[in-house]
């Protein structure tokens, strides 16, 4: 937008982001001091492998994830549960 000549303020970009959010488009995550990294996302369920040098960043399939989830939910009486798993590592450009 700025590259049109148009003016956009931080908070727009806060609101849309927010949106894209809600609507599944991307996702973010939280680095350890807290700054936000919003990604461009598929739409289904998915977890990722994420480089701690680069940032590259992997949707992976998690089924044996899914299973312990389900298990450890349905152990402890809980229902409806979601969850997130985000694996860190090098990756083999790094």
């Amino acid at each position: 937008m700025q590259r049109q000549g148009d003016r956009i303020g931080l908070t727009t970009v806060y609101r849309s982001l927010q949106a894209l959010l809600e609507d599944n488009r991307v996702d973010v995550i939280r680095k350890d001091d807290g700054e936000a990294l919003y990604r461009l996302c598929g739409v289904a369920h998915h977890h990722h492998l994420v480089c701690k040098s680069c940032g590259d960043t992997v949707e992976i399939e998690g089924g044996a994830i899914e299973k312990w989830a389900k298990t450890i939910a349905s152990e402890h009486g809980f229902r409806d549960v979601g969850h997130t798993a985000e694996l860190f590592g090098i990756c083999s450009k790094c």
